[in-house]
């Protein structure tokens, strides 16, 4: 349930004659034009849960009971023991019928002549049609009298029909097969649709609580509130979100962002359920509930995203609804014109007509594009890639540019040092480093913390006094009586120390749009350091995987044009835009997109990036662990910020689009073929039970494929 979803407005129904996507649709057919908010559905369990205000359940009920589906209303915590307990009486059941069904095959075909044979096969055939069949028996002619000619009302024709004519025994076998593919694809689409589930097993359900004595005690994740302080030991699970209070550790994160090194973490550091502690002991404050944790959140996102229509998947239902009637009238047809243009009998027309009718189920083309794109889904979640629908599953292969931010996107969004200089060979270099640390480390400027922390000197650093900042220069101070200045360019122009050569160096720098500072006494200018937001590692592949999927990379930047063209040079980036405003940014992503067969994308990952996100046919936002304001305009978010996913994901779209329509062209093909050879009396009702059922479950296993995509 989404965060903050209130449950006294949700519906959860059991629905056990719910085993296929048919009887999905006829749910959603059912519901069209009430006040649901959202439907989620859940094949494996037979369950759907509807988003609704209370007063309106009896006649969302009312609705799905017209349609000849049984509702029974349940929770969730009972629905999973139920729901155990009648699977296994259904394989009873069908395991029955499967015996049944070989047994009036059997009596059949050794006393074919008797009479007293001839009808205990049909008792038995009629018991084993009524232990597999009842279920589709009864929603089959809930669509026909609503005028609905979908698998089920195929199939209680066809076997109806068979029965009628004494194919008593195949009759039985068809429909028995029958159950027996539903229970396969049923299984094998829980497999795909509950995959991105299983993340909800690496959060441990239980953790060590701080309580006001100061002694830790086990305590429920569930019942844990924000602001607790919990333990974590090294090799264990962290049940919820947090922030480190005490300890230093390297976190496995891969879980929640696909990460493949751990990350070190110590106080301040934001740490995530489901990731894993490596070594040492951590203490961190709870900042946020279980049910509201980044894991439970993109569980959440991808369930979701299950229940959205992809566009391959919204032509195959269009098709599929000309498709079935079609067929159902082509079947009329052999069975009335057959007799009489080919000379056939009519109880020879008939069972052709009939062979026609389950050849044609299109079961497994309805089936063939869920199962794709759910895979898909489930793959891109467990290599941090967070796809929120099969929509932008699939039109991400159309991307033909891709807009790019600077700061956070291609660079690590904070300053770093990235080059010192000693400028007096006379003086010690660590000496100069000292100086420089101690005059830096008295102020706040970003500038100076990079340097700081860029040095990294051990031990004390001296002691400044008269120390005073220059807003638009730098800093001034005295160390052993020594008269300091650690400023910009400007600053040492003005006091005259800027030499030909020193001008030259910095000249360099900045041409790669570093700052740069320099620390000055009253001789002159003793050591230069450099700054500069450098470009994440695996940046530049990353530019270099979407150019080789001819995709053109375009840096979108609200920087000034020098640092801009730099970074865009070293990443390999040749189309620059600087110094945009977030409207500009929005105005630069339109004018792309207006031009004549350009799909344009956009990554980015502030605040100021997010109309631009929301305009672009797609919007890349770098997830920060699914805590950025720009997660909520993008379609896709990249979990560890990790720039290389992004082409990574135009790939896995690429993949799921080609096994979406091998699968097409597979259930097709095979239903073509047969097709053929029914009308021209080659197939009987049991080749025509194995090409639906082999093409159903071809399709399925070829769509579960995407499960293994990026391993």
């Amino acid at each position: 349930m989404q965060p903050g979803t209130n449950a006294a407005d949700t519906l959860q129904l059991r629905i056990p004659d719910m085993d296929c996507p048919s009887e999905e649709a006829m749910i959603r057919r059912a519901l069209e034009g009430m006040a649901v908010g959202s439907l989620r559905f859940d094949l494996s369990a037979r369950t759907v849960t509807v988003q609704a205000a209370e007063s309106a359940w009896g006649g969302i009920e009312q609705a799905i009971q017209a349609a000849g589906l049984k509702t029974e209303r349940l929770s969730q915590a009972v629905s999973v023991q139920e729901t155990q307990r009648r699977q296994q009486r259904e394989m009873l059941k069908l395991g029955a019928a499967l015996v049944l069904a070989l047994a009036a095959e059997l009596i059949h075909f050794l006393a074919p002549e008797m009479l007293g044979w001839e009808i205990a096969s049909m008792v038995v055939a009629a018991l084993a049609i009524a232990l597999s069949g009842f279920a589709v028996y009864r929603k089959g002619l809930a669509a026909l009298l609503r005028g609905q000619l979908n698998i089920t009302a195929l199939m209680t024709v066809a076997v109806t029909g068979a029965f009628l004519i004494g194919q008593w025994a195949e009759a039985a076998m068809v429909m028995a097969l029958y159950a027996m593919a539903e229970l396969i694809e049923v299984r094998a689409v829980d497999r795909a649709r509950n995959a991105i589930k299983s993340l909800l097993e690496l959060a441990p359900s239980v953790a060590e609580v701080r309580q006001p004595d100061g002694s830790w005690h086990s305590q429920p994740a569930a019942v844990i509130r924000v602001g607790a302080i919990v333990r974590v030991k090294p090799g264990e699970r962290l049940a919820l979100d947090g922030r480190v209070l005490a300890g230093h550790s390297a976190i496995d994160q891969a879980p929640v962002t696909g990460e493949s090194v751990p990350v070190e973490k110590g106080p301040g550091d934001e740490v995530f359920a489901g990731t894993i502690n490596q070594h040492g002991a951590l203490e961190f404050e709870v900042t946020a509930p279980a049910t509201n944790t980044v894991l439970a959140r993109i569980i959440h996102a991808v369930e979701q995203a299950q229940g959205s229509r992809a566009p391959t998947q919204r032509f195959v239902d269009r098709f599929a609804a000309v498709y079935t009637p079609a067929v159902f009238i082509i079947a009329l047809l052999v069975a009335l014109l057959g007799p009489w243009l080919a000379g056939w009998s009519w109880l020879t027309g008939l069972y052709k007509a009939l062979v026609l009718l389950v050849i044609a189920c299109p079961c497994a083309l309805v089936i063939s594009t869920p199962v794709t794109v759910v895979s898909g889904l489930a793959a891109a979640a467990r290599r941090g890639i967070l796809i929120k629908g099969g929509v932008w599953l699939e039109e991400a292969r159309q991307i033909t540019h891709m807009a790019l931010d600077k700061t956070g996107t291609i660079t690590e969004g904070k300053p770093r040092l990235v080059a010192q200089e000693n400028l007096r060979a006379a003086t010690d270099a660590e000496q100069v480093w000292r100086l420089a640390a101690a005059m830096a480390a008295r102020s706040d400027h970003p500038v100076s913390k990079a340097l700081v922390q860029g040095l990294a000197l051990s031990g004390g650093l001296p002691e400044v006094t008269d120390f005073a900042a220059e807003p638009g220069r730098g800093t001034q101070g005295r160390i052993d009586g020594r008269a300091l200045v650690l400023g910009n360019r400007r600053w040492i122009e003005e006091r005259g120390q800027l030499t030909p050569a020193l001008a030259g160096r910095l000249a360099l720098h900045e041409q790669q749009g570093r700052s740069i500072s320099l620390l000055a006494d009253e001789e002159g200018v003793l050591g230069l350091f450099a700054v500069a937001d450098a470009i994440k590692p695996g940046a530049r592949q990353a530019i270099r995987e979407l150019r080789d999927l001819d995709i053109t990379p375009v840096m979108l930047t609200g920087d000034n044009p020098a640092t801009a063209q730099a970074i865009a040079a070293e990443a390999g980036i040749d189309q620059v835009q600087a110094g945009l405003l977030p409207q500009q940014k929005l105005d630069a992503i339109r004018a792309m997109a207006a031009q004549q067969q350009q799909v344009v994308g956009m990554v980015g990952d502030g605040i100021n990036d997010a109309p631009a996100l929301a305009a672009a046919r797609i919007g890349f936002a770098m997830g920060q662990a699914g805590t950025h304001t720009a997660t909520e305009a993008a379609d896709v978010v990249i979990m560890n910020d990790d720039l290389r996913r992004v082409p990574e994901t135009i790939r896995l779209s690429r993949r799921a689009h080609g096994v979406l329509w091998q699968n097409i062209t597979l259930a097709l093909g095979i239903k073509a073929v047969f097709l053929l050879l029914a009308v021209f009396g080659n197939a009987s009702m049991w080749m025509a039970v194995f090409a639906d059922v082999g093409a159903a479950l071809l399709v399925v296993f070829n769509g579960l494929r995407m499960l293994r995509w990026g391993r």
